[in-house]
């Protein structure tokens, strides 16, 4: 089965209407959406974009109650941090003192790392920078 993680930037662009990947995005999201995908995030992930949503969409509040409501219907896997990860996350940007990643996306490759996930849906720098993933769009 082939797995792929979305970040804050991935669910950003699909629940923001406004936003300028909004299209680009939702078609790789329709494009991934069949029995042999299966998508994945972390916990960390899904508080970040709940901010990101209320304060970015017109509709904030509106918009990120609906990605709750996705969140909760259970339609991809969402890891829960150990206290491993969050020490691999912590050394990990302590490790890339040439890199400005935040402690969440460092988290984001330490589980992609566990679990093999070698894509993700992403548009954030850092996923690009760290250069161990294919980027989706």
């Amino acid at each position: 089965m082939r797995r792929v993680f979305v970040d804050t930037s991935g669910f950003g662009a699909l629940f923001i209407p406004e936003d300028a990947d909004h299209e680009r995005v939702s078609k790789v999201f329709q494009e991934l959406n069949v029995p042999r995908v299966r998508l994945l995030t972390t916990n960390a992930v899904v508080f970040e974009t709940y901010v990101l949503i209320l304060h970015r969409s017109r509709r904030g509040r509106t918009n990120a109650l609906k990605f709750l409501d996705v969140m909760e219907q259970n339609v991809l896997r969402v890891v829960r941090l150990s206290a491993a990860d969050e020490r691999a996350a912590s050394a990990l940007v302590r490790a890339h003192a040439d890199k400005a990643y935040s402690l969440c996306d460092a988290a984001s490759f330490t589980v992609m790392n566990r679990f093999r996930v070698r894509e993700a849906i992403a548009l954030d720098e850092d996923f690009r920078s760290y250069g161990e993933f294919e980027i989706l769009p």
